[in-house]
Protein backbone atom coordinates (compact mmCIF):
# COMPACT_ATOMS: atom_id res chain seq x y z
CA UNK A 1 0.00 0.00 0.00
CA UNK A 2 1.52 3.63 -0.76
CA UNK A 3 1.34 5.99 0.88
CA UNK A 4 -0.58 8.33 -1.05
CA UNK A 5 -3.15 5.15 -0.60
CA UNK A 6 -2.87 5.61 2.88
CA UNK A 7 -3.35 9.49 3.21
CA UNK A 8 -6.36 9.34 0.59
CA UNK A 9 -7.56 5.99 3.21
CA UNK A 10 -7.51 8.77 6.17
CA UNK A 11 -9.36 11.36 4.27
CA UNK A 12 -12.40 8.87 3.29
CA UNK A 13 -15.40 9.55 5.13
CA UNK A 14 -16.13 7.00 8.28
CA UNK A 15 -18.03 4.04 6.62
CA UNK A 16 -14.81 3.55 4.05
CA UNK A 17 -12.43 3.61 6.79
CA UNK A 18 -14.63 1.18 8.55
CA UNK A 19 -15.02 -1.18 5.11
CA UNK A 20 -11.15 -0.36 5.11
CA UNK A 21 -11.12 -2.21 8.94
CA UNK A 22 -12.72 -5.61 7.63
CA UNK A 23 -10.79 -6.41 4.79
CA UNK A 24 -7.61 -8.43 4.03
CA UNK A 25 -6.27 -10.11 7.48
CA UNK A 26 -10.34 -9.62 9.66
CA UNK A 27 -11.78 -7.27 12.03
CA UNK A 28 -10.54 -8.69 15.18
CA UNK A 29 -6.79 -8.29 13.91
CA UNK A 30 -7.26 -5.24 12.44
CA UNK A 31 -8.80 -3.58 16.24
CA UNK A 32 -5.83 -5.33 18.26
CA UNK A 33 -3.46 -3.79 15.72
CA UNK A 34 -4.99 -0.22 16.64
CA UNK A 35 -5.43 -0.91 19.79
CA UNK A 36 -1.52 -1.44 20.27
CA UNK A 37 -0.78 1.71 18.38
CA UNK A 38 -2.98 3.56 19.86
CA UNK A 39 -1.47 2.31 23.40
CA UNK A 40 2.54 2.85 22.26
CA UNK A 41 1.12 6.74 21.49
CA UNK A 42 -0.63 7.21 25.03
CA UNK A 43 2.26 5.77 26.61
CA UNK A 44 4.73 7.20 25.15
CA UNK A 45 6.82 4.34 24.56
CA UNK A 46 6.91 0.25 24.01
CA UNK A 47 7.65 -0.87 27.25
CA UNK A 48 4.48 1.85 28.78
CA UNK A 49 2.02 0.11 25.94
CA UNK A 50 3.36 -3.27 27.37
CA UNK A 51 2.57 -2.20 30.88
CA UNK A 52 -1.16 -0.60 30.01
CA UNK A 53 -2.18 -3.87 27.93
CA UNK A 54 -0.84 -5.85 29.72
CA UNK A 55 1.62 -7.65 26.71
CA UNK A 56 5.22 -8.18 26.13
CA UNK A 57 7.13 -5.17 24.72
CA UNK A 58 8.05 -7.88 21.63
CA UNK A 59 4.83 -8.33 21.43
CA UNK A 60 3.99 -4.45 21.33
CA UNK A 61 6.84 -3.89 18.69
CA UNK A 62 5.47 -6.86 16.75
CA UNK A 63 2.12 -4.94 16.20
CA UNK A 64 3.14 -2.10 15.15
CA UNK A 65 5.53 -3.19 12.94
CA UNK A 66 3.12 -5.37 10.99
CA UNK A 67 0.90 -2.42 10.79
CA UNK A 68 3.75 -0.58 9.36
CA UNK A 69 4.51 -3.06 7.22
CA UNK A 70 0.83 -3.21 5.91
CA UNK A 71 0.21 0.08 5.54
CA UNK A 72 3.52 0.86 3.88
CA UNK A 73 4.23 3.95 5.61
CA UNK A 74 6.15 4.95 8.74
CA UNK A 75 4.12 5.84 11.55
CA UNK A 76 6.29 6.71 14.51
CA UNK A 77 10.13 8.06 14.69
CA UNK A 78 12.06 5.78 16.80
CA UNK A 79 15.26 7.13 19.06
CA UNK A 80 16.89 5.34 22.06
CA UNK A 81 15.18 8.59 24.01
CA UNK A 82 11.45 9.29 22.58
CA UNK A 83 8.72 8.44 20.02
CA UNK A 84 7.55 11.13 17.77
CA UNK A 85 4.22 10.36 15.43
CA UNK A 86 5.13 10.90 11.88
CA UNK A 87 2.65 13.14 9.75
CA UNK A 88 0.72 9.48 8.97
CA UNK A 89 1.37 8.26 12.15
CA UNK A 90 -1.13 11.16 13.62
CA UNK A 91 -4.02 10.81 11.28
CA UNK A 92 -3.80 7.22 11.94
CA UNK A 93 -3.62 7.39 15.48
CA UNK A 94 -6.54 9.80 15.38
CA UNK A 95 -8.78 7.88 13.41
CA UNK A 96 -8.01 4.62 14.96
CA UNK A 97 -8.58 6.78 18.74
CA UNK A 98 -11.93 7.92 16.92
CA UNK A 99 -12.92 4.24 16.00
CA UNK A 100 -12.21 2.31 19.09
CA UNK A 101 -13.87 5.07 20.97
CA UNK A 102 -17.54 4.30 19.17
CA UNK A 103 -17.00 0.57 19.59
CA UNK A 104 -16.51 1.17 23.32
CA UNK A 105 -19.60 3.73 23.41
CA UNK A 106 -21.67 1.27 21.13
CA UNK A 107 -20.49 -1.86 23.96
CA UNK A 108 -21.91 0.33 27.02
CA UNK A 109 -25.55 1.47 25.02
CA UNK A 110 -25.89 -2.48 24.71
CA UNK A 111 -24.94 -3.40 28.02
CA UNK A 112 -27.11 -0.61 29.66
CA UNK A 113 -30.00 -2.04 27.90
CA UNK A 114 -29.29 -5.42 28.65
CA UNK A 115 -28.73 -4.25 32.31
CA UNK A 116 -26.06 -6.95 32.84
CA UNK A 117 -23.71 -6.38 35.40
CA UNK A 118 -20.81 -8.03 34.17
CA UNK A 119 -16.86 -7.24 32.46
CA UNK A 120 -14.17 -5.46 33.24
CA UNK A 121 -14.13 -2.29 36.30
CA UNK A 122 -11.01 -0.56 36.24
CA UNK A 123 -10.22 1.68 39.87
CA UNK A 124 -8.12 3.73 41.34
CA UNK A 125 -8.22 4.31 45.04
CA UNK A 126 -5.80 5.35 47.30
CA UNK A 127 -3.30 3.32 49.34
CA UNK A 128 -3.35 2.98 52.60
CA UNK A 129 -7.26 3.39 52.28
CA UNK A 130 -7.47 0.84 49.42
CA UNK A 131 -6.08 -1.95 51.71
CA UNK A 132 -7.64 -0.76 54.74
CA UNK A 133 -11.36 -0.14 53.75
CA UNK A 134 -11.74 -1.51 50.29
CA UNK A 135 -9.49 -4.56 49.62
CA UNK A 136 -12.31 -7.00 51.76
CA UNK A 137 -14.98 -5.58 49.47
CA UNK A 138 -13.88 -6.82 46.27
CA UNK A 139 -14.63 -10.03 47.16
CA UNK A 140 -17.99 -9.46 48.31
CA UNK A 141 -19.15 -7.70 44.83
CA UNK A 142 -17.36 -10.16 43.49
CA UNK A 143 -20.07 -13.12 44.95
CA UNK A 144 -23.03 -10.57 44.20
CA UNK A 145 -21.89 -10.35 40.64
CA UNK A 146 -19.59 -13.61 38.98
CA UNK A 147 -18.94 -12.01 35.92
CA UNK A 148 -17.49 -8.71 36.69
CA UNK A 149 -13.37 -8.74 36.35
CA UNK A 150 -10.96 -6.15 38.28
CA UNK A 151 -8.16 -3.96 37.39
CA UNK A 152 -7.33 -1.98 40.77
CA UNK A 153 -4.50 0.43 41.09
CA UNK A 154 -3.62 1.73 44.78
CA UNK A 155 -1.77 4.90 44.17
CA UNK A 156 -1.56 7.87 45.83
CA UNK A 157 -1.40 10.70 42.99
CA UNK A 158 -4.35 11.82 41.60
CA UNK A 159 -4.99 9.94 38.11
CA UNK A 160 -6.77 11.08 35.23
CA UNK A 161 -9.61 9.32 34.40
CA UNK A 162 -10.36 9.98 30.90
CA UNK A 163 -6.83 9.52 30.09
CA UNK A 164 -5.68 6.32 31.76
CA UNK A 165 -8.74 4.67 31.03
CA UNK A 166 -10.41 4.33 34.94
CA UNK A 167 -13.70 3.37 35.34
CA UNK A 168 -13.97 5.49 38.58
CA UNK A 169 -11.85 6.27 41.69
CA UNK A 170 -12.17 6.62 45.00
CA UNK A 171 -10.55 10.20 46.03
CA UNK A 172 -10.27 11.74 49.83
CA UNK A 173 -10.51 15.91 49.16
CA UNK A 174 -12.07 18.34 50.96
CA UNK A 175 -14.01 19.27 47.69
CA UNK A 176 -14.18 16.87 44.64
CA UNK A 177 -13.37 17.38 41.48
CA UNK A 178 -15.29 19.57 39.54
CA UNK A 179 -14.71 18.75 36.22
CA UNK A 180 -15.80 14.52 37.70
CA UNK A 181 -19.09 13.28 38.88
CA UNK A 182 -19.07 12.08 42.24
CA UNK A 183 -21.05 10.95 45.07
CA UNK A 184 -19.64 10.92 48.82
CA UNK A 185 -19.16 7.91 50.49
CA UNK A 186 -18.24 9.50 54.20
CA UNK A 187 -16.35 12.37 55.78
CA UNK A 188 -13.12 12.14 58.10
CA UNK A 189 -11.27 14.12 59.60
CA UNK A 190 -7.57 14.84 60.70
CA UNK A 191 -6.64 14.20 64.16
CA UNK A 192 -3.60 15.12 66.30
CA UNK A 193 -2.29 11.95 68.01
CA UNK A 194 0.78 10.10 70.34
CA UNK A 195 1.23 7.03 72.30
CA UNK A 196 1.25 7.20 75.86
CA UNK A 197 4.77 6.34 76.22
CA UNK A 198 5.81 9.55 74.17
CA UNK A 199 3.23 11.58 76.11
CA UNK A 200 4.76 10.39 79.30
CA UNK A 201 8.28 11.20 78.44
CA UNK A 202 7.73 14.58 76.80
CA UNK A 203 4.70 15.72 78.11
CA UNK A 204 1.27 16.65 76.64
CA UNK A 205 0.67 19.67 74.36
CA UNK A 206 -1.63 22.17 75.27
CA UNK A 207 -2.26 24.18 72.34
CA UNK A 208 -1.18 24.14 68.91
CA UNK A 209 1.52 26.82 69.32
CA UNK A 210 3.51 24.20 71.43
CA UNK A 211 3.92 21.49 68.56
CA UNK A 212 6.71 23.82 67.77
CA UNK A 213 8.62 21.49 70.29
CA UNK A 214 7.30 18.38 69.56
CA UNK A 215 9.02 15.68 67.90
CA UNK A 216 6.21 15.49 64.21
CA UNK A 217 6.34 12.76 61.51
CA UNK A 218 4.37 14.67 58.81
CA UNK A 219 2.59 13.55 55.39
CA UNK A 220 4.88 15.26 52.92
CA UNK A 221 1.65 15.47 50.38
CA UNK A 222 -0.51 18.25 52.30
CA UNK A 223 -0.76 20.99 50.65
CA UNK A 224 0.14 23.00 53.42
CA UNK A 225 3.49 20.84 53.99
CA UNK A 226 4.60 21.78 57.48
CA UNK A 227 1.86 24.01 58.61
CA UNK A 228 -0.85 22.62 60.75
CA UNK A 229 -3.96 24.26 60.94
CA UNK A 230 -6.67 24.15 63.25
CA UNK A 231 -10.01 25.76 64.28
CA UNK A 232 -10.60 26.05 68.00
CA UNK A 233 -12.18 27.84 70.96
CA UNK A 234 -10.78 31.32 69.51
CA UNK A 235 -10.64 30.70 66.08
CA UNK A 236 -8.37 29.59 63.09
CA UNK A 237 -4.76 28.64 64.51
CA UNK A 238 -2.11 28.21 62.12
CA UNK A 239 1.33 26.52 63.47
CA UNK A 240 4.86 25.84 62.01
CA UNK A 241 5.76 22.76 62.77
CA UNK A 242 9.87 20.77 62.67
CA UNK A 243 9.30 17.31 61.22
CA UNK A 244 12.22 15.59 61.84
CA UNK A 245 10.41 12.89 59.13
CA UNK A 246 8.38 13.36 56.18
CA UNK A 247 6.99 10.52 54.67
CA UNK A 248 4.33 10.05 51.25
CA UNK A 249 2.86 7.66 53.41
CA UNK A 250 -0.01 7.51 56.40
CA UNK A 251 1.02 4.04 57.24
CA UNK A 252 4.71 5.14 58.11
CA UNK A 253 3.69 8.06 60.18
CA UNK A 254 1.15 6.05 61.77
CA UNK A 255 3.86 3.73 62.75
CA UNK A 256 6.26 6.06 63.76
CA UNK A 257 3.58 7.23 66.36
CA UNK A 258 3.25 3.85 67.56
CA UNK A 259 6.61 3.12 68.24
CA UNK A 260 6.55 6.46 70.31
CA UNK A 261 8.55 8.35 68.32
CA UNK A 262 6.46 11.76 68.03
CA UNK A 263 3.01 13.36 66.57
CA UNK A 264 0.69 12.59 63.79
CA UNK A 265 -2.02 14.49 61.92
CA UNK A 266 -3.68 11.44 60.31
CA UNK A 267 -7.19 10.82 58.98
CA UNK A 268 -9.68 8.57 61.53
CA UNK A 269 -10.18 6.02 58.91
CA UNK A 270 -6.31 5.22 59.44
CA UNK A 271 -6.13 6.32 63.12
CA UNK A 272 -9.57 5.01 64.50
CA UNK A 273 -8.53 1.69 65.74
CA UNK A 274 -5.75 2.93 67.59
CA UNK A 275 -7.71 5.42 69.00
CA UNK A 276 -10.20 3.13 70.56
CA UNK A 277 -7.71 0.95 71.27
CA UNK A 278 -5.66 2.85 73.69
CA UNK A 279 -2.53 2.65 71.87
CA UNK A 280 -2.83 6.68 70.59
CA UNK A 281 -4.08 9.41 72.29
CA UNK A 282 -6.07 12.02 71.07
CA UNK A 283 -4.75 15.50 71.27
CA UNK A 284 -6.43 18.98 72.13
CA UNK A 285 -9.91 17.53 70.54
CA UNK A 286 -11.43 21.18 71.04
CA UNK A 287 -8.96 22.32 68.01
CA UNK A 288 -10.29 20.60 65.09
CA UNK A 289 -8.23 20.20 61.78
CA UNK A 290 -9.11 19.15 58.09
CA UNK A 291 -12.05 17.43 57.53
CA UNK A 292 -12.38 15.75 54.35
CA UNK A 293 -14.81 13.99 52.57
CA UNK A 294 -14.47 10.41 50.26
CA UNK A 295 -15.75 10.46 47.47
CA UNK A 296 -16.20 8.13 44.64
CA UNK A 297 -15.63 9.98 41.47
CA UNK A 298 -16.14 8.89 37.76
CA UNK A 299 -16.15 10.88 34.60
CA UNK A 300 -19.47 11.10 33.23
CA UNK A 301 -23.38 9.94 34.20
CA UNK A 302 -24.06 9.23 30.79
CA UNK A 303 -23.91 5.78 29.13
CA UNK A 304 -22.89 4.72 32.81
CA UNK A 305 -22.30 0.43 32.63
CA UNK A 306 -24.09 -1.65 34.54
CA UNK A 307 -21.10 -2.71 36.42
CA UNK A 308 -19.88 0.76 37.72
CA UNK A 309 -23.20 1.93 38.12
CA UNK A 310 -23.74 -0.92 40.68
CA UNK A 311 -20.53 -0.67 41.94
CA UNK A 312 -21.12 2.83 43.41
CA UNK A 313 -24.44 2.06 44.41
CA UNK A 314 -22.39 -0.97 46.40
CA UNK A 315 -19.78 1.32 48.06
CA UNK A 316 -22.30 4.16 48.80
CA UNK A 317 -24.61 1.63 50.88
CA UNK A 318 -21.19 0.16 52.73
CA UNK A 319 -20.09 3.36 53.60
CA UNK A 320 -23.40 4.98 54.56
CA UNK A 321 -22.23 4.34 58.49
CA UNK A 322 -18.43 4.28 58.21
CA UNK A 323 -16.49 2.18 60.37
CA UNK A 324 -13.96 4.76 61.99
CA UNK A 325 -15.13 7.64 64.01
CA UNK A 326 -16.34 11.01 62.41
Amino acid sequence: MSSRYFIGLLNWDKLAFYQYIVLDIGIMDRFEEMRVYTAVVDAGSFVGAADALPMSKAAVSRYVAELESRLGVRLLHRTTRRLSLTEEGQLFYERSRELLAGVKGAEAELSTRSGEVGGLLRINAPLTFGILHLSALWGVFKAAHPNVLFDVTLADRVVDLVDEGYDLAVRIARLPDSTLVSKRLARTRMVLAASPEYLRQRGEPLHPHDLAQHATIAYSYWSTRDEWQFDGPDGGVSVRTRPFMRTNNGDTCRAMALADHGIILQPTFLVGDDLRAGKLVELMPQYRSIEMGIYVVYPTRRHLLPRVRALIDFLVEHFREPPWPV
